[in-house]
């Protein structure tokens, strides 16, 4: 899921999907500087991932953020921010009193 998210425009996918709700890959295309193919792909990656959803409207693929997998992936990255912190204070602390 990282791996998903380590590309710039992957997140910049999830946060368009965020603030329209769904959007097929033509939509999401026209406002990004990438290729309507190399939309689908990050798509796809995202997708395997379990951050969006597809759904076949008609001859459309929509896609959509899958909301309960991002705040996951947030709360596993908090808590992997707070203890990279907790490992910082311990190296700043060790270092200061040696």
């Amino acid at each position: 899921m990282i791996g998903a998210l380590a590309e710039p425009t992957r997140r910049r996918l999830l946060d368009l999907l965020a603030e329209q709700g769904e959007a097929t890959a033509t939509a999401l295309a026209a406002r990004l500087p990438v290729s309507r193919q190399a939309i689908v792909k990050h798509l796809t990656v995202l997708e395997a991932a379990g951050l969006v959803s597809a759904s076949r409207v008609g001859r459309e693929v929509r896609y959509a953020v899958r909301p309960a997998a991002l705040d996951a992936t947030a709360r596993w990255m908090s808590a992997l921010a707070a203890d990279w912190d907790r490992r910082l204070a311990d190296i700043k602390r060790i270092a200061e009193d040696g």
